[in-house]
């Protein structure tokens, strides 16, 4: 039976493993998380440890992108946390529309639930056509279904309540068409978005911007992440621009705390100094 020790140990090598052969860098993931999701690749690879699974990561690239589903964990639902759109809408769309042109970026975009909330709100605001919206992963599968457009149709329902409780002013089935197992989303409403690979751990600043959206993905990782994490969204930032963060995560107790007002504090919207 492998001790806990040594089991941080083998989690340890693999994600180094990782770094030096394919440069995608989980070393500053939490463990507890990590911990959780190489015991489901254990059980959906019917693998007996970690060191199995480092063995075939460096002899089978095929194989690491199988288990790049495990630590990215590509999941998310449209509009989640109704209120957070909600304020997005009603009060910082308002002062975003003041620009002649905005840049957004949405870090994290996983398989593209985010991005489609945001330019149907966007949309909805009559700024769309006047906005860049940047999506990054750093999971190709999930850019590329991100940029499909297409969710399953048992999903729709939920989004569909999700939508309407963060103020939606249209009928949601108007923005796809549907076949008997998905939802494909309007073309439109992606014209404007780049979709690009980007780690939060090893790249850098792309773009200035006035909206930062990065939700639910700070909450995997360690304090030293969390910190370069804010650091490039900072720097990304102008003037008086707007980040918001998932329902679970803060700017409390790090050193950013000072730097931006709470815009709305319930809904981890912070706008910087």
């Amino acid at each position: 039976m492998v001790q806990k020790d040594d089991l941080d140990i083998e989690i340890k090598l693999l994600l180094q493993a990782i770094y030096d052969k394919y440069s995608y860098d989980f070393r500053g993931y939490s463990m507890s998380s990590v911990k959780r999701r190489m015991a489901n690749a254990l059980t959906q690879f019917r693998l007996t440890s970690i060191s199995r699974i480092q063995e075939k990561v460096l002899h089978d690239s095929s194989f690491f992108y199988e288990l790049l589903q495990f630590l990215t964990i590509p999941t998310s639902e449209m509009f989640r946390d109704p209120q957070f759109f909600y304020q997005m809408r009603e009060n910082v769309l308002p002062i975003l529309a003041t620009y002649p042109s905005l840049k957004i970026w949405i870090a994290g975009c996983s398989t593209g639930e985010e991005i489609y909330s945001y330019t149907i709100l966007l949309h909805e605001a009559g700024l769309l056509e006047r906005t860049t919206i940047y999506a990054t992963d750093i999971n190709p599968k999930s850019l590329k279904r991100a940029e499909q457009g297409i969710f399953p149709l048992d999903k729709i329902k939920e989004f569909t309540l999700n939508y309407q409780r963060s103020g939606g002013t249209k009928t949601f089935s108007d923005y796809f068409k549907t076949d008997s197992n998905s939802a494909l989303f309007d073309r439109s409403l992606k014209k404007n978005v780049v979709f690009a690979d980007h780690s939060l751990a090893t790249d850098s600043v792309f773009s200035e911007v006035q909206l930062v959206s990065c939700r639910n993905v700070l909450i995997y990782f360690d304090q030293a992440l969390q910190k370069r994490a804010f650091d490039l969204f900072y720097d990304s930032l102008s003037r008086r621009g707007f980040l918001g963060l998932g329902s679970k995560e803060t700017l409390r107790f790090s050193e950013y705390d000072l730097k931006y007002d709470a815009f709305a504090k319930d809904e981890k919207i912070y706008r910087k100094k």
